[in-house]
């Protein structure tokens, strides 16, 4: 394959795939945009060295589990500080009808789970994957993601205090550069 015409894939796909990236990587932040934005940079240079190996394939599920193990990867550095949010960071608008309210809400709730719950969550409900993608993604067993999926929840809920907290923080995903599902 030519050069360019590699390049020219590959700059599809990123056309094609971002913004789902971006929203997945923005969930797992749980809304902190700067960093969501260093994780998609990730996948997307991971893929771009394995694009002769993985083009036709489809390099979707790829990315995501770059992504997703990018994520998890950065919360297990030693030494790390996550930011602290104040009034002045910008918050991108995820959804024109969620409740404002929900929004914190949701993020607070998110960023109190442990890295590997917050992931469970986000592929299975945000992206509506099923299990056994889940799994692959996660590289882990399909009863793996079924108990953390049901630990997270339980969690939320604790955190979110209330019986709607899945149904609350499914509202409120939406592509966060276009403010649509």
């Amino acid at each position: 394959m030519r050069g360019g015409d590699r390049e020219a894939e590959f700059r599809e796909y990123v056309l094609a795939d971002r913004s789902r990236l971006m929203r997945t990587a923005m969930l797992l932040t749980a809304g902190d945009v700067h960093t969501a934005e260093d994780l998609v940079q990730t996948a997307c240079t991971r893929v771009y060295v394995h694009w002769h190996r993985i083009r036709h394939e489809g390099a979707g599920p790829y990315a995501h589990r770059i992504l997703v193990n990018a994520f998890l990867d950065e919360r297990r550095r030693a030494g790390r500080h996550p930011e602290v949010v104040t009034a002045e960071t910008f918050e991108p608008r995820l959804s024109d009808e969620a409740d404002p309210a929900d929004l914190l809400t949701v993020r607070r709730a998110l960023l109190d789970l442990a890295p590997r719950q917050r992931a469970v969550l986000v592929l299975r409900y945000f992206q509506d994957l099923d299990v056994a993608t889940c799994a692959r993604i996660l590289d882990c067993t399909e009863g793996t993601v079924k108990s953390q999926t049901a630990k997270a929840l339980r969690r939320l809920k604790d955190l979110m205090g209330d019986d709607t907290a899945g149904d609350r923080a499914r509202d409120t995903a939406t592509d966060p550069a276009t403010g649509s599902s």
